[in-house]
């Protein structure tokens, strides 16, 4: 027990009722952060459903074209028309602070404004299954841009969650209880060292009473 290492005396016993007080308020500030955490987290984990959910339509809509583009083109002409991308796109990462985690934040900037500068090529010699491919591709990229960043976010959180966890864990079943019996354990003795020393002062203040007495009867005689 931790009350075994402990040194009884009054000192000690203030020291520890303040750290109780303080693992005390510490527990309720953890347990909210890790509530609020995980809130959060299952509203993060419903977005990304979601988000998932639409980045697999799109692309699977995205796929489909371009199996139906690969069927009715000839693949030196596919090859050829997906060689040398118009556009290009550079992306932006920040961190939010959110419950003492940095969350990712991304962001993208495309090379230039222009909507039909995803398209590589002439519309000539290529299909409209390719057109329409390209197209799912673009129109769903900001959606698994989101998904990643949500994805990390979740990955991250859950990470925050679990250790939020074990410090509330340890401070409600090791650190608090061990506290308030070592200072049980302080207060035990404290009182038992009183009530010895006011035995004590009893048994000296019979004696010097017997003392005075005799002292008087041997005056007296």
């Amino acid at each position: 027990m931790a009350s075994t290492h402990v040194n009884p005396t009054r000192m000690e016993l203030t020291r520890l009722k303040k750290k109780l007080v303080t693992a005390k308020r510490g527990h309720k500030l953890l347990k909210d952060k890790r509530d609020e955490l995980m809130r959060r987290f299952l509203e993060l984990v419903k977005e990304n459903m979601e988000l998932r959910k639409n980045v697999e339509k799109g692309l699977e809509e995205a796929n489909k074209n371009f199996v139906l583009a690969k069927a009715i083109m000839r693949e030196e002409t596919l090859n050829t028309a997906l060689l040398a991308p118009l556009q290009s796109i550079s992306v932006n990462v920040k961190t939010n602070n959110v419950m003492s985690v940095e969350i990712p934040s991304f962001d993208y900037k495309t090379r230039t404004p222009d909507e039909n500068g995803m398209y590589s090529y002439g519309f000539a010699f290529t299909s409209s299954d390719l057109d329409y491919a390209v197209k799912s591709l673009s129109d769903i990229f900001p959606q698994m841009l989101k998904l990643a960043e949500v994805e990390k976010s979740c990955q991250l959180m859950a990470a925050e969650i679990e250790k939020t966890r074990r410090r509330v864990n340890a401070l409600e079943h090791v650190m608090i209880p061990e506290t308030e019996e070592s200072i049980k354990y302080i207060t035990m003795k404290l009182d038992e060292n009183e009530r010895s020393t006011q035995v004590r002062l009893m048994k000296v203040k019979d004696m010097m009473i017997k003392e005075a007495i005799e002292a008087k009867r041997s005056v007296s005689q």
